[in-house]
């Protein structure tokens, strides 16, 4: 990237700005706060408005309306279109409408809000066509419901019940008490939704008796989507609407995009030959078949959003690089090349036609001068695929296994290659890894440089994956269960007891190894004990089923190192290991976004719209974006930096009022609870998503060991003496091809002020900065009183 662009997170911003002021649902009202109501109600990333397209993405939706064989593949064909047009009218130069003048900028934001609604306009009447009377009319009716108290908002329906000022204007603030408060991260869903509920119903009471009538016509029976679980934050998703994010998704605003949820089941239907992988012709066949996950050019040409494309890297062969045959995978003293070589050129985009399918694209694998034939690659991630244009680094999973069930590499059979999205510094899994293992097992990470048909395309962080293998370094079986608590913006995987039926932890909880219903019963039982017992009590209940002291190891070091996709953030984006005892297991799994400082002026502004522009990605808290909001066309959530939204702040460090919202509150991380080096150790103690911290940090000799972590890792770990000693060897290791790197996401130039080694200054933005302020930040900090919990 050339020194004088826009780093990537700016285009993004300018995104975020765009999706304020697009409106995609037909017949959808301006907020009450104006025309243009920035994230506000009536507007895209309001609260579940959807278009009557991505209602159809929702498998329950299509139930519903008896949606018949022979006309699915037409709505697909139409949702396909809509998702064209959609990216048709964000075709733009993002880097320049950043530097353009505000009335300019808007009139080309305007612009593509109307091509938008145009084309949705086309489509939908394209729709009324293929759906019968009833099915158009049912489809309304179940858009209504989901709109929830701002159904009342849209022209129609308010012409329709004869609304009177009075009468609008009380809903109005039924809707505004209604709407999600965000204070760090998405609030609790089933309030949300408990809050809604009540909205719609004190909307309802407000109307007379040939109103409510009337309301029961628009409406129908009752409709109500399964409760959301992980797959509630996309699967291939509807990109570019606003609505949920894949099918049973009910977050507030954003497309389906690549944020995980159920994988495309591809190849039964094109293994011919049964050998559990597709060939070239296979996979031919299936890439006319399937639709691919359009998102950017490919190398060499116009990225999406004319994004400029990036360079090619050098050309490298095995014969040029060192070889380090006897050196362990995750020496972190080395940096090998790792080659992957496909069948195809147009590789990238084959990945991406693949991602989120359980199909694998064939390479040959060459380390240390050794060829490894038939592994397996997908894209992997959700932000870190989703927040990327093609042609830019993206993560990679290599499965040794694919074509060879016996093949390994040092006795491992799956890597981790991440492009270290949102860390400038490219060290903090590496880092936060090695200062976890003094602690609680933890996943192993070093650096490779991965070069891709013969080019260069720079260092990745290579960590160890959570398997059989991991297991058997680290406790004296790998019997037992393992589970992924995968991470979204509104994860609800922190152990809450959900009553007894195992559906509601099957959407939270994935199981990795097929052990049954036994297994699901055991993690049950963890919830209740953990949520229900009493405080006094917890210690003893708790202790067969749960290993306590590695639990409050991996809640320290996931605060103490201000992770920024850990527990404490997002209930989620760990992993979790049931022994052959009966006993769970706490284990660190997204490493990626640690020993971030915080702050720096603008946050998103309050709940009405976009605020001042929030640091770059790296240094802030996660996205306090709304639950499952993202860009168009699979973008994912917000950029990193953009804070929690909230009301009036200090003004100095407040984002910019949003069109038509409120003054935004603080910028990404200052204040305790919102990240960065001054972070409360006692963060979330209070938040029923997270009982695993709320209910442990209650026992007051487990939160004086907790806190006692906290400052060993403060006093021992984050001692720029011993830690900057790992930082200027692994800089030392890498900086060169960092440098070199033409497909890195950020300037060579903040990866230099990250991981500079001179004296911290106050505000500085480096790994430095952050362990010298978060330091003595921990080691002066005085805990409060706090009552000793239920009892």
């Amino acid at each position: 990237m050339k020194r004088n662009q826009k780093p990537l997170w700016a285009s993004g911003i300018v995104l975020l700005m765009l999706l304020g002021t697009i409106t995609v649902i037909r017949g959808q009202a301006p907020g009450p706060r104006g025309p243009r109501g920035g994230f506000g109600q009536g507007g895209p990333g309001g609260d579940r408005p959807m278009s009557l397209l991505q209602l159809l993405e929702i498998p329950e939706v299509r139930d519903e309306l008896k949606i018949r064989d022979d006309q699915r593949p037409q709505l697909d064909q139409l949702s396909e279109a809509l998702r064209s047009e959609i990216r048709a009218a964000y075709d733009l130069d993002f880097r320049q409408l950043f530097d353009l003048p505000e009335n300019e900028r808007q009139a080309k934001f305007d612009e593509a809000r109307k091509k938008v609604e145009t084309a949705t306009h086309e489509q939908e009447n394209k729709l009324d066509e293929l759906l019968s009377a009833e099915q158009s009319r049912r489809l309304r009716q179940v858009q209504l419901q989901i709109a929830g108290p701002e159904a009342f908002h849209r022209p129609d329906v308010s012409e329709a019940l004869k609304l009177s000022e009075t009468q609008a204007a009380k809903i109005r603030e039924l809707a505004e008490a209604a709407r999600p408060r965000f204070e760090f991260g998405p609030p609790d869903r089933e309030q949300v939704e408990a809050a809604r509920r009540k909205a719609v119903d004190g909307a309802v009471a407000s109307l007379d008796e040939a109103q409510r009538a009337k309301w029961r016509e628009l409406t129908g029976e009752p409709f109500d989507l399964p409760p959301p679980g992980p797959e509630a934050f996309g699967r291939e998703g509807f990109a570019g609407g606003f609505g949920p994010g894949g099918p049973r998704g009910r977050g507030p605003g954003g497309p389906g995009g690549p944020m995980g949820g159920p994988t495309r089941e591809v190849m039964k239907q094109f293994d011919h030959n049964g050998d559990g992988w597709l060939n070239q012709a296979e996979r031919a066949e299936a890439r006319k078949t399937i639709p691919a996950e359009q998102r950017g050019g490919p190398p060499g040409g116009r990225g999406r959003g004319n994004r400029e494309a990036p360079r090619a890297g050098v050309k490298v062969s095995p014969t040029e690089v060192a070889a380090y045959p006897d050196a362990p995978l995750y020496d972190t003293a080395v940096l090998r090349t790792l080659f992957l070589d496909f069948e195809n050129e147009d590789w990238e985009a084959e990945l991406e036609a693949f991602h989120n399918t359980d199909v694998d694209v064939p390479a040959t694998l060459t380390i240390d001068g050794k060829q490894y034939p038939g592994v397996g690659v997908r894209f992997r991630g959700m932000s870190s695929y989703g927040m990327v244009p093609a042609g830019y680094k993206r993560s990679f999973n290599v499965s040794m296994d694919l074509a060879d069930e016996g093949q390994r590499l040092h006795g491992y059979k799956t890597l981790n290659l991440l492009n270290c999205n949102g860390d400038p510094s490219f060290m903090s899994s590496v880092l936060y890894s090695q200062i976890a293992n003094q602690f609680l097992p933890a996943p192993k990470a070093n650096f490779i440089k991965v070069v891709v048909n013969g080019e260069n395309w720079g260092v990745y962080a290579n960590v160890q994956q959570f398997d059989k293998v991991f297991l058997k370094e680290h406790y004296k079986s790998s019997k037992g269960t393992r589970w992924k608590v995968s991470g979204s913006p509104g994860g609800d995987g922190g152990l809450r007891y959900l009553g007894d039926e195992l559906d509601e932890y099957k959407r939270r909880y994935e199981m990795k190894s097929a052990d049954g219903n036994k297994a699901w019963k055991r993690l049950v039982e963890l919830c209740r004990v953990l949520e229900q017992t009493p405080t006094d009590e917890l210690v003893q209940k708790l202790e067969p089923l749960l290993d306590i002291d590695e639990a409050l190891r991996f809640l320290a070091l996931d605060v103490a190192l201000v992770n920024s996709d850990g527990y404490w953030t997002r209930a989620s984006d760990y992993s979790l290991f049931l022994d052959a005892k009966g006993q769970f297991h706490v284990i660190p799994h997204d490493m990626n976004e640690a020993f971030h400082t915080g702050g720096g002026p603008g946050g998103p502004g309050g709940p009405g719209g976009p605020g001042g522009f929030g640091p770059p990605p790296g240094f802030g808290p996660p996205g306090g974006g709304r639950d499952g909001f993202g860009p168009p066309d699979g973008f994912g959530p917000p950029p990193d930096g953009f804070g929690p939204r909230g009301g009036p702040g200090d003004q100095r460090r407040a984002g910019r009022p949003g069109r038509g919202g409120r003054p935004g509150g603080p910028g990404g991380g200052f204040g305790p609870n919102h990240g960065g080096v001054d972070l409360d150790p006692l963060v979330s103690i209070d938040n029923p998503r997270m009982p695993l911290r709320g209910r442990l940090l209650a026992v007051p000799e487990l939160r004086e060991k907790y806190l006692g972590y906290i400052r060993e890792i403060a006093s021992q770990s984050l001692d720029w003496n011993q830690l900057g000693t790992a930082v200027a060897k692994y800089r030392q290791l890498i900086a060169d091809e960092v440098e070199g790197d033409t497909r890195k996401l950020l300037d060579f130039d903040e990866f230099e002020r990250a991981t500079a080694t001179g004296e911290s200054t106050p505000g500085g933005r480096s790994l430095r900065a952050f362990a010298d302020q978060r330091r003595k930040f921990l080691l002066e900090y005085q805990p409060p009183k706090i009552s000793a919990g239920r009892e």
